[in-house]
């Protein structure tokens, strides 16, 4: 029987012809650079399903060894967010792991110039669940290994997350939301949110990295916080536990913020001067594809 958090794929049957095609420019150029493509997807949109077929697909019919990793899993260790917590106390947004700024940013750098340079390289795992929920790092020797001399090199990689590709604001303009009608801005202080926006800046060295981009988007991003509900929804009817609706809202309004500052430049296009590099897939209420825009 159906519920109300099964996800419709239609996005696979748009996005995979849309990376196969630059991925075949990207061939035909002769390089060996593997091929990068970050992803992001509002929270409850159907990124993992789209991620799950998009790897598939390039594995399967395309004959390329696909990496798929999350910039979750490049959150700080568990004592360095402590340490980050600690040292700005009036600041609720990086109390706990999420906003940029809470991620480990060397580390990321670190591991795309090995993966680049198609080195043998260990990706990083997080787990989620340490520490009461508030999540550490696995030890190196956990992380799975690629490129090692008895595996297919590495050609592609698929970068995702909620945040991936949000790029900084000039400060003027983080101070014009923060003065505008928001849900959740008003709910810190104006610095600290420029301190994001600070911290998002050193992301750069990342998404400058992409040749692809999708994006995910909601007609309206609010509704966030209804996909969350419905998933928690969910996990007590079958299971007994998951989060009360009051629960999510304190959740989802961790992460609010950055789609209040940062999701309208995205939707202008990821690219400089590279026309047609970016898909952005706009969902309606019930998740299902309405707009689709190649940026």
């Amino acid at each position: 029987m159906s519920t109300s958090t099964e996800i419709y794929d239609d996005k696979s049957p748009i996005c995979v012809p849309f990376i196969v095609e630059r991925l075949q420019s990207h061939l035909k150029s002769g390089t060996t650079r593997p091929f990068i493509i970050g992803l992001n997807g509002v929270q409850g949109v159907g990124k993992t399903t789209l991620v799950r077929n998009l790897a598939e697909t390039l594995r399967q019919n395309e004959g390329l060894e696909t990496l798929v990793c999350s910039i979750d899993d490049f959150y700080l260790a568990h004592d360095d967010q402590v340490a980050l917590a600690a040292s700005m106390p009036d600041n609720k947004l990086v109390q706990v792991r999420g906003e940029p700024g809470t991620h480990d940013i060397p580390l990321a750098k670190a591991f795309f110039t090995s993966i680049l340079a198609s080195n043998p390289t260990r990706t990083p795992q997080y787990d989620k669940s340490l520490f009461s929920g508030q999540g550490d790092r696995l030890p190196p020797s956990s992380w799975p290994e690629v490129n090692s001399p008895s595996q297919p090199a590495v050609r592609v990689v698929i970068f995702e997350g909620w945040c991936v590709g949000f790029r900084a604001l000039p400060p003027p303009s983080v101070a014009a939301l923060y003065s505008a009608p928001s849900r959740t801005l008003t709910q810190h202080a104006l610095e600290d949110l420029q301190f994001v926006n600070t911290q998002l800046g050193e992301y750069d060295a990342i998404t400058d990295l992409f040749d692809a981009f999708i994006h995910i988007d909601a007609a309206d991003t609010q509704w966030v916080y209804d996909w969350r509900q419905e998933q928690e929804a969910a996990l007590r009817a079958q299971r007994g536990t998951g989060m009360s609706d009051d629960q999510v809202v304190r959740f989802v309004d961790a992460y609010y913020p950055a789609y209040e500052l940062f999701t309208e430049k995205l939707r202008s296009g990821l690219f400089a001067g590279k026309e047609g590099c970016q898909l952005r897939l706009v969902v309606g209420k019930d998740r299902r594809v309405q707009e689709t825009i190649v940026i």
